[in-house]
């Protein structure tokens, strides 16, 4: 092959490949890992049951509407995980503005998200890259 050649068959060659080559699919994502919407949705219905019976947290629900709390979760979390879902809620520093959580607050809520994650037969694995996705905001919801 001659050297002008070439580069046109490694571009042709590119191509072919790249049409042939498999996309990349949910199923390479933390949301697919989780289960999908489906499954999001009633670790998150599991996880809202988990932190108002949570004598430690429900406290801080007494004023909130939470079938818009659990709606928001839904999205977040599916969003946060590479899902098709688009959070449309307000910043967690504005959410939780005076609401004066602590630390302890904060490990109360993982620990009800934990179970409720267990309950619905997530890999620990796959726990602990959600929860790394969502451990950034405890700097936004504990004020004290």
């Amino acid at each position: 092959m001659t050297p002008r050649i070439l580069p046109q068959a490694l571009a042709v060659a590119a191509l072919a490949v790249s049409l042939w080559a498999p996309p990349a699919h949910a199923a390479d994502t933390l949301f697919a890992d989780l289960g999908g919407l489906p499954v999001i949705r009633q670790t998150v219905h599991d996880f809202m049951t988990n932190m108002l019976a949570d004598a430690r947290i429900r406290h801080t629900f007494e004023h909130s509407n939470l079938k818009r709390v659990e709606d928001m979760l839904v999205e977040q979390f599916c969003m946060l995980s590479g899902g098709p879902c688009t959070y449309t809620g307000d910043p967690m520093k504005e959410v939780h503005q005076g609401l004066k959580l602590t630390n302890a607050d904060f490990n109360a809520l993982v620990e009800d998200l934990q179970q409720a994650m267990d309950k619905n037969g997530i890999p620990f694995r796959t726990q602990n890259r959600l929860l790394a996705l969502l451990a950034p905001m405890q700097r936004d919801t504990v004020t004290r």
